[in-house]
């Protein structure tokens, strides 16, 4: 059909629950200590070719690598929101040429008396315009 675009696959390589320390909130009081924060990424990519030459110079994105990068980031500054600190790790995966879009959850465990957690979950693109 004219103008009909077909639907993409897009694969997905996740890291769950890296769990950092970190100044992060508004309080003098959080401004103070370094707090625990837990990210969980989904990094949006094509893995077709490594999947079929098995062989790790075809991976989209060398996770481990990435992963440094965000802790050394993360753990290396200090950030008022939550908001601010996942779209700061946005930001870092979307460098990597690999990536095409992420999706990153970052929570903070204990923000909240009666809650186990506050968190924002954010969806960033490629910008290709």
């Amino acid at each position: 059909m004219r103008g009909r675009r077909e639907p993409t696959m897009t694969d997905r390589i996740r890291i769950e629950e890296l769990k950092l320390r970190t100044i992060i909130g508004i309080t003098d009081e959080e401004r103070h200590d370094r707090q625990d924060v837990v990210l969980t990424l989904t990094l949006f990519v094509d893995t077709r070719k490594a999947g079929k030459t098995d062989d790790i110079a075809d991976s989209p994105v060398n996770y481990r690598t990435l992963t440094k990068r965000i802790i050394a980031l993360v753990e290396g500054h200090s950030f008022n929101l939550i908001e601010s600190l996942a779209e700061t790790v946005a930001e870092i995966c979307l460098a990597e040429p690999g990536i095409s879009g992420v999706e990153v959850a970052a929570d903070k465990p204990g923000a909240l008396r009666f809650a186990g957690s506050v968190g924002v979950t954010i969806e960033r693109r490629r910008d290709h315009a």
